[in-house]
């Protein structure tokens, strides 16, 4: 024990590994403290199995004790079985106790689908493990472009100047909103000057930093389509907005039944139930809004179309219109990139509450994406997922008429999702539920309405196999019959 009685130098204020404070250690047993530190760190998970130990010299610096005291205390793990030498690779972490892992709760899918979803259900729905996922919303994610990303990527840094590193423009990256300009008059015909675009994380945050504003504007409620998604009025009603419903039927978003100062809209393929905002109903709401209504539009879904032609956006005939769009459905929604275009009398508060949300979207991802929209690789990235994702609408199609025959489907000529509903004896909550418990994930029609109507299931099909989604829809065909 003489290596460990070494003196401990005056003033020794520890090290940042593991933030060891030899001050701690009891008088002549320097050794033996650093081992049980070492063990317990190795034990709790702060030291994983395979992590390697800092050179007995550095480490020996760093405490200010002698080489001695830490090789002791290294020999000492290395013999109890938690360590092994292995050369010029150091001294590595193999072994940890067995630790009884703490019992964790498996939720009920009856306590997961519920007919009152909190704002949890989604993060809730997610977390429940599944053999086949059919929620809506998530692309083919295994047909994310990495070799053209690393490409773009590898260029972007290439050609990156130093003040690229600092905080950007709230806005966004001028490249990126330059390359959305274009891209929304190539796609969508929206001609916008790259001044007018504010790049976000995503429709999610769009929509949130919309609802802030327009409570600062005076607004205490936006209407929404019937059915329409769960997750948008989530975010309105966390702005303290009220969100009236108002009918959709084939023809879209019943116009003349507006009675609030606004509405939030999916006109190029409404949700949930895929239908195009006609064009009488368009020629209303220009009447509607040159009488000073106010219109958030979502172009939810609009690159993904099978069997008709392209719709236009409603903000490509109305510059007034609240835009927002993503390459969530495009490419993937970990990316958290999309945009918003406002009009003057709202631009400068949306900025500034993107400025006070995250001071703006990270630079990096924004050039890599731009550098994807300004070399057509994004418009080659659709022609590839679009074909597929058309195989995989054609699966469900057929096996929703082969394991429920009685269902009427609906948005078959676009998007990622169907949406089929059925006669009213069946309680698609109880469904939903039924089908998480033989692990096939579907969401409830009923969640997305606020007026009663028709029970139903939305599909997604965009990210299963066509054998998957003949599995899943077959266990939803039993579980009905």
């Amino acid at each position: 024990m003489g290596r460990a009685k070494t003196p401990r130098p005056e003033g020794s204020i520890g090290s940042d590994f593991l933030q060891l404070d030899v001050r701690e250690a009891p008088p002549g047993g320097l050794a033996d403290w650093l081992a049980g530190q070492l063990r317990a760190a190795v034990a709790d998970g702060r030291l994983p199995v395979g992590g390697r130990l800092p050179a007995s010299r550095v480490l020996a610096a760093e405490l200010r004790v002698s080489r001695g005291v830490v090789t002791e205390a290294y020999q000492r793990l290395i013999d109890d079985g938690h360590a092994a030498g292995r050369g010029r690779a150091g001294t590595v972490v193999v072994a940890a106790p067995v630790v009884a892992p703490d019992p964790v709760r498996v939720t009920p899918p009856s306590e997961v689908i519920t007919p009152l979803p909190g704002v949890e259900v989604f993060d809730a729905v997610r977390a429940t493990p599944a053999r086949i996922d059919l929620t809506p919303g998530v692309p083919d994610l295994t047909a994310f472009p990495r070799a053209a990303w690393l490409r773009a990527e590898r260029a972007v840094l290439d050609e990156l100047e130093p003040a690229h590193f600092g905080y950007g423009d709230p806005r966004g990256a001028p490249a990126m909103r330059l390359a959305v300009s274009h891209w929304l008059a190539r796609s969508r015909g929206i001609r916008v000057d790259p001044g007018e675009i504010i790049v976000v994380a995503g429709v999610a945050q769009a929509l949130t930093l919309v609802g802030e504003v327009l409570r600062q504007h005076g607004l205490t409620e936006i209407a929404v389509e019937d059915p329409s998604s769960l997750g948008a009025r989530q975010h309105l009603h966390h702005c303290d907005l009220a969100t009236p419903p108002v009918p959709v039927d084939e023809d879209g978003l019943r116009v003349s039944e507006l009675r609030a100062p606004a509405v939030l809209l999916t006109p190029a393929h409404q949700f949930p139930m895929g239908v195009v905002l006609g064009g009488e109903r368009r020629r209303e709401l220009m009447r509607w809004v040159a009488e000073g209504g106010i219109v958030v539009e979502d172009d939810y879904d609009a690159e993904h179309r099978y069997d008709r032609a392209p719709v236009p956006a409603v903000r490509s005939m109305v510059p007034e219109v609240l835009y927002t769009g993503s390459v969530s459905k495009l490419l993937a929604p970990a990316l958290r990139v999309g945009w918003l275009l406002a009009p003057p009398r709202f631009f400068d508060d949306l900025v500034a509450a993107k400025r006070f949300a995250d001071l703006g979207n990270p630079v990096l991802a924004q050039l890599v994406l731009a550098r994807l929209m300004e070399t057509g690789e994004l418009e080659r990235q659709l022609r590839v997922v679009r074909g597929r994702h058309r195989r995989r609408r054609d699966a469900m199609i057929r096996a929703v008429s082969s394991s429920l025959p009685s269902a009427v489907v609906h948005g078959a000529a676009a998007g990622l999702h169907l949406t089929i509903t059925f006669s009213s004896d069946v309680d698609d909550i109880a469904l939903a539920a039924a089908a998480l418990a033989e692990g096939v994930k579907v969401q409830p029609l009923s969640w997305h309405r606020q007026v009663p109507g028709p029970p139903g299931l939305v599909l997604g099909y965009a990210a299963r196999t066509g054998t998957e989604i003949a599995e899943g829809v077959a266990v939803l065909g039993r579980l009905v019959r």
